[in-house]
């Protein structure tokens, strides 16, 4: 199951937030088809947030094909985005860990290591293109 977090101060609409954030969720394999995603309630108690909010998204997941209504059951992932050797990340992942750790140890916060993140994606992939 998937874990909700909305940052408030981001800018970004809460219903997107949580688009992004099962999207990463199916992209790294945390979510699979047949999952249950959290019902709108459970999101709602959570965060605290309106509960049209979260319907929105799921619709937004919805028209992607992402995931589908079941009347009465809740709300199931039918597609996954993860890619073949997404599973085999462990070691990417821990090198990955030893590079933030070194950021922060630097003075830098979430924001100053997204955007290094970004500027140095952006080199590689077509920003137009890869904007998933």
């Amino acid at each position: 199951m998937v874990l909700y977090r909305i940052d408030r101060g981001s800018g970004v609409p809460a219903y997107v937030q949580l688009v992004m954030q099962t999207k990463r969720a199916l992209r790294l394999g945390y979510l699979v088809p047949g999952d249950r995603l959290p019902t709108a309630k459970e999101v709602v108690n959570e965060l605290a947030i309106n509960p049209n909010t979260v319907l929105k998204a799921y619709r937004e997941l919805e028209s992607e094909g992402l995931v589908e209504p079941r009347a009465g059951l809740g709300t199931f992932v039918t597609k996954s985005l993860a890619k073949p050797g997404m599973a085999e990340t462990e070691t990417l992942r821990i090198q990955l860990d030893g590079w933030i750790r070194e950021g922060q140890d630097a003075g830098l916060g979430r924001e100053d290591l997204e955007a290094l993140v970004s500027d140095v994606l952006d080199i590689y992939f077509d920003k137009a293109g890869d904007s998933e």
